[in-house]
Order: C-alpha cells, then sequence, then structure tokens
C-alpha cells in the first residue's frame, strides 16, 4: 500500500517540459510512480485544478540562526520553498571559537540585520564545530537544508581578535585544515565576502574582508578535495559593477576549486543595460578560462523598508541625518516645524543627494502599515493618490502621517524599474546560463526586507500576470536549475525515485500576500513576514508541512550534507 497518493494534478516535473495531468505516487518519503495510479494508498489528496510542481529551491538565505527557533523556516514554507541553502556571504554560526560566540552574534546582528536579542535569547550556542552545529539541527527541521562554511568564521576561529589583520602563513594553514574538517563534516561548500558594506558589530571590515587574495585562493582549492562542494562570493562589483580584478579573481577561485561559484545579487534595468551586461561577461570570460561563474538574480522587485523611526538611507538625504537622529520626541516636534521641513525639501534638492533626492518630495513612496485611527484608510496606497485625495502636497502629506503614526510608519520606495523593456531584460537574463534565479536574502534584513515570497510572487505576478514566461519554464529555474548548480541528489524534479518534495498550488489565485510586521521572534523583536496565496499544501520528504497555507508542526526536513545528498558539479575546464 502507498503512503500517500495525490490525484488528478497538473504534473510540472520541474524540467521545463508541459506539463500532464497525471496522479503522484509516493512511498517512504520518494515518488514511485507518475501516471494512471491505480494502486491504494493509506491517504489520498484530490489534486484537481492544483499545479504539483518539486518544491521550490532557494539558494541564497541566511536561516543558519532561525531554524533553532523556527525549525520550518517561515515563512519560505508557506512559499512552496522545501529546501534552502545558508551559510551564503561569508557568514555562518560554526565553527566557533570558546569565546567567540558573542562577537558572531554581534556581527550577523550588524550585518545581516538579525534581531541581537533574537540571536541571544533564541540560540544556546553550545556547539563549536561544523559538525556539532549540523548535529544541533539534525532531526528538527521542517525544510532541507544545506550549509555553507563561512570565511568570517574560520578566521575567527584560527585568529580570534586577530582575524582583523592579516593572516601568517601558518595560519592560513590551519584555516585550509579547519575548512577540510567542516567540509567532510558535510558543509556544501566555501563563501567569503570582500563587499565594503559588510562591516562587523565593532563597524570594522568583517574578517573575511581582510583575507588576502592567496589566503581565500587556498582555502577555494580546499573545496576541490571535497565531493559535492560549491563556491560562493561577494565583492564591491555585485553592487557597483565588476572591475577586471576582481572578475579575475572570481575565475582564480573557480579554477582553484574545480567548482562553479555564484555571487548575489544582479539587477537589471533598462535604465542601466551596460551594468548587468557587464556583470554577465563574468561567467563569458570565466567559461573561456575554463571556470564557471553564475549571477543569481531575483525575479520579482523586492522593495527595502523605510522609517523615519529607525535607521535606513533617509538619513544620508543632506540636512535629514541630524533631524532623524535627534531622540523621538524631538524628532517629532522638529518634523511638525513648516520650516524645517521647507529645509528638508532644499536638501533633497542638493546635488550630493544623489538617488534618494527623488524620495524627499515624497511622492515615490508607497505606505505600508500604519497605526493612527486617521490613518487607516492610507495604508498600502501610494503617497502621490493620498495626497491627490486630500488636497496637500505630496511631502507634507508624508510627513503628516509619519508624524501621526509616532514615527512608526512602514514605508516602501517605489521602485524605478517596473517597466516593460526592464522585464523584458529581465527575462532574456533569467534564460541565460550565466544567471539563475535567487538571492531572497530570507532570514536576514528582518526589519526591512522580506524576499521570502518571491516563489509565489513569481508565479503569480510574472507568469500569470504578465504572461511573461510559461509557467513550466518558471517552476523549472526554481527546481531544476538550482538543483543542478548545487548537484542536489534527487530534488527539482518530479521523477521515480526523487524525494517528495512537493508543492500543490493554484494557478488561477497563487501569489504573495501583503508584507506586515509581526513581533514573533526570540526576545519580542520583529520581522517582516508575508503570507502565501493560493497554495494549498507543501511536502517535503513525502509529509505536509503546509496544508492550507498554515504550518503542520512537523519537521520531516534533512540536514544536507556534501557528497552524501550532494553530486560533486565541476566547471568546464576541470
Amino acid at each position: 500500500m502507498l503512503d500517500t497518493l495525490i490525484r488528478n494534478g497538473t504534473v510540472v516535473d520541474g524540467t521545463g517540459a508541459p506539463g500532464v495531468r497525471a496522479d503522484v505516487a509516493i512511498q517512504d518519503g520518494r515518488v514511485v510512480t507518475i501516471g494512471r495510479v491505480t494502486e491504494s494508498a493509506r491517504r489520498t489528496i484530490d489534486a484537481d485544478g492544483l499545479v504539483i510542481a518539486p518544491g521550490f529551491i532557494d539558494p541564497h538565505t541566511h536561516y543558519d540562526a532561525q531554524l533553532f527557533w523556527d525549525p520550518f523556516a517561515s515563512p519560505s514554507n508557506l512559499h512552496g520553498v522545501t529546501t534552502i541553502i545558508g551559510g551564503n556571504c561569508g557568514f555562518t554560526l560554526a565553527p566557533l571559537g570558546e569565546n567567540d560566540a558573542d562577537y558572531i552574534r554581534r556581527m550577523m546582528a550588524k550585518v545581516e540585520g538579525m534581531p541581537l536579542a533574537a540571536l541571544e535569547n533564541g540560540i544556546d550556542w553550545k556547539w563549536s564545530s561544523f559538525a556539532e552545529y549540523l548535529g544541533a539541527l539534525d532531526g528538527r527541521v521542517g525544510v532541507n537544508a544545506g550549509f555553507l562554511v563561512g570565511h568570517c568564521a574560520l578566521r575567527r576561529k584560527v585568529m580570534g581578535e586577530a582575524a582583523g589583520g592579516t593572516a601568517t602563513l601558518d595560519q592560513t594553514v590551519q584555516m585550509v585544515r579547519l575548512l577540510d574538517e567542516c567540509l567532510a563534516a558535510g558543509g556544501l561548500g566555501f563563501s567569503s565576502s570582500q563587499a565594503f558594506t559588510h562591516v562587523d558589530g565593532d563597524d570594522a571590515p568583517v574578517p573575511s574582508r581582510n583575507a588576502s587574495r592567496e589566503e581565500t585562493l587556498a582555502l577555494a582549492a580546499a573545496v576541490r578535495k571535497h565531493p559535492g562542494t560549491t563556491l560562493e562570493f561577494i565583492i564591491d562589483g555585485c553592487l557597483n559593477g565588476f572591475q577586471d580584478g576582481e572578475i579575475g579573481f572570481m575565475i582564480a577561485m573557480s579554477l582553484a576549486a574545480n567548482r562553479p561559484l555564484n555571487w548575489n545579487v544582479m539587477q537589471v534595468s533598462s535604465t542601466n543595460r551596460a551594468k548587468h551586461e557587464h556583470q554577465l561577461s563574468a561567467g563569458s570570460k570565466a567559461r573561456a578560462a575554463g571556470a564557471k561563474i553564475v549571477a543569481l538574480t531575483m525575479p520579482t522587485l523586492v522593495g527595502l523598508k523605510m522609517s523615519f523611526l529607525d535607521y535606513c538611507a533617509l538619513n544620508s538625504i543632506p540636512e535629514w541625518g541630524p533631524i532623524l537622529a535627534l531622540p523621538v520626541p524631538e524628532r517629532i516636534a522638529r518634523l511638525k516645524d513648516p520650516a524645517v521641513r521647507e529645509r528638508m525639501r532644499e536638501g533633497g534638492r542638493r546635488p550630493e543627494a544623489g538617488v534618494f533626492g527623488a524620495l524627499a518630495k515624497g511622492e515615490r513612496f508607497q505606505v505600508g502599515e500604519t497605526f493612527a485611527p486617521q490613518n487607516r484608510d492610507f495604508a498600502h496606497r501610494k503617497v502621490s493618490d493620498i495626497a491627490a485625495e486630500i488636497g496637500k502636497n505630496p511631502f507634507d502629506t508624508l510627513l503628516d502621517i509619519v508624524v501621526a503614526d509616532e514615527l512608526r510608519t512602514a514605508l516602501w520606495p517605489l521602485p524605478t524599474d517596473d517597466d516593460v523593456d526592464s522585464w523584458k531584460l529581465r527575462v532574456e537574463v533569467w534564460r541565460d546560463e550565466r544567471a539563475m534565479i535567487g538571492g531572497s536574502d530570507a532570514g536576514a534584513h528582518l526589519d526591512r526586507m522580506c524576499g521570502s515570497g518571491y516563489p509565489t510572487a513569481f508565479l503569480g505576478e510574472v507568469v500569470r500576470d504578465r504572461q511573461l514566461l510559461p509557467l513550466e519554464e518558471a517552476v523549472h529555474m526554481m527546481t531544476g536549475v538550482p538543483a543542478a548548480l548545487f548537484g542536489l541528489r534527487d530534488r527539482g524534479r518530479i521523477a521515480p525515485g526523487a524525494c517528495a518534495d512537493l508543492v500543490l498550488f493554484d494557478p488561477k489565485t497563487v501569489g504573495s500576500g501583503t508584507i506586515q510586521t509581526r513581533a514573533d521572534l526570540p526576545g519580542g523583536t520583529e520581522r517582516m513576514f508575508c503570507e502565501a496565496k493560493g497554495v494549498s499544501r507543501v511536502l517535503v520528504n513525502g509529509r505536509d508541512i503546509v496544508v492550507d497555507g498554515k504550518e503542520t508542526g512537523d519537521t520531516p526536513g534533512r540536514i544536507l550534507r556534501s557528497g552524501r545528498d550532494t553530486d560533486t558539479v565541476t566547471v568546464p575546464g576541470g
């Protein structure tokens, strides 16, 4: 007798092939039959009108900490994600030096926007080795999770407080030996950062930024010895556009490891087409050199929340910084003052305001959550529309809303690249072998963004509403493609023998809900959260983790280990 039989759905198998109406039979956590199934089952699920797809794979998350207090990786699980890759950007919680937990906590709070109180109250920090870290999660996760080994933790473990300096040859040898141990324990590869934006809890460069080229290449070369591993790297050019030396560095890393290297995140816009084309050229140059470089790019426009209450980009606008740094009561009083408002307007007009000058006009915002009774009807509307309705200019309208909410209003800058030409370019990029969909940063930057809903937003807004590409192709981009890059064994497709990681959704209603704030983290801290629409069921290894949009509480996920759960993917010249 079968464990589960899913009947009458449209199977979109993750290969890009056309969907077919079929049953899916599951036994012992794996798919055993696709087609017309007559065998009886312990339970039968009617999927009439639903798509049955492989569970989505998120290749760039920071759930390394959250899984300890939230084994379900919410809200990614609600959106059909069944496998996550953590340990990106050189940041992991292991290996951990005896006295380094506080440093790692404060670094993660600063660089990845994880509330410090959650890190202090939600984790016991009782591991030392990478093997112990993975073991602490074994058997208690709702999704499949694999982790790269972060350069910062390696440096801190070996060098201690001296990790802000240059490593000696002996220290580099120790780091390589330690990375070998981590990869042998199941680490999926090596990640590092040289990005100027990455600073630790003391506002100093994170440890990996102090590494020499030789040190980083020695660590990349260690990856070559371990099957089923990969590389991930962040560098200044990921944000600003690559310099030739940066491309050469990534190629050298890929060749040293004989593994693909992915980087995060590439933005695509018709207003600066040359930028992403140059960034994609890194993939072409890598192939010519016998290496492989893949850019991660998001299939949706993920906004960054701003606020007059918390530090954000608004503080960098001339005349605004000193005002927004005042204590809240004084800040509110100043924001009510017409003379102060005029100074802020003038600051936004100055050349040094740069791209943020447009925000100073007020009209480039959509209001998110509001709190004052008089603001109730303004939530989730554009400031420009509200201003036109009430007969005020957008800037005064914005400040009136914010002041009434005692500065707590969530503000979402409107995208500047939501045009037809930009979307056409994105489709071209998604289909390019030098790029891959991903880059949600789920589990990080919890106070200002929520990229975890991208799978359902992609299927709803881009596939169904914009009709930019077929459903089958979109599913392939979020399943088969990332599974192939990481060598994930028996995942990312629906086929006999494959792991039964599945998502059942209604193609007519699937989508991502409105982003809201929830105070549900350890220590009473907040995060951004979005529900899913149209997702009927999510299965991991044949067991339900989500039914009708609600978590079941089951934890059938597996901690994925290199070699055991992944196959080796080599570069073209390997």
